[in-house]
């Protein structure tokens, strides 16, 4: 009955044991040929995928670290940077200091150098007014006595003549 029962649906009893005892068989041989190997390329590919991602990450971090390196490198360079500009800055302030001291001390002795050459060029003056007005005298003189005087009488004459007039160097 129940075979007759699964007959009248259209089963084939002998084909359908047949057909289940090839598909245990292909699903033990699939089993042990395909299954295994095909398990182990699986795990593999998830092996290199987790390494792929902790490669990624270790690269991330050491991107971020580089990045950090770089920055410090550049915040130190610029730090560089503005304590040459600032040395700059200092050696231009004394060069300008230096020069202008050394302009200063240079216009003191040009103007020293002018004071004396004056002091000296005065004195010539006043000499050579002295020698003009001893002439003078002695030519008045001579006249007035009417005969000429020795050298030494001359000098005499003129000394005393300084000596009396307003003409005196003062010192």
């Amino acid at each position: 009955m129940i075979i007759l029962g699964i007959a009248d649906l259209g089963i084939n009893l002998p084909v359908l044991v047949a057909q289940l005892v090839n598909f245990t068989i292909l699903l033990v041989v699939l089993r042990l040929v395909a299954w295994g190997p095909l398990m182990k390329m699986l795990d593999e590919r998830r092996e290199r995928i987790a390494e792929g991602i902790s490669s990624a990450d270790r690269m991330k971090a050491q991107a971020a670290e580089s990045e950090r390196v770089v920055q410090e490198q550049i915040e130190a360079a610029r730090r560089e940077g503005q304590t040459l500009v600032a040395q700059a800055q200092e050696i231009a302030n004394r060069i300008t200091a230096d020069a202008r001291t050394q302009a200063q001390t240079d216009a003191e002795a040009t103007l020293a150098r002018a004071r004396n050459e004056i002091q000296l060029e005065r004195d010539a003056a006043i000499a050579d007014l002295r020698r003009e007005f001893g002439d003078l005298t002695i030519a008045a003189a001579e006249k007035v006595i009417n005969s000429s005087l020795d050298r030494q009488s001359h000098a005499r004459l003129i000394q005393e003549a300084l000596a009396e007039s307003s003409f005196r160097e003062k010192n």
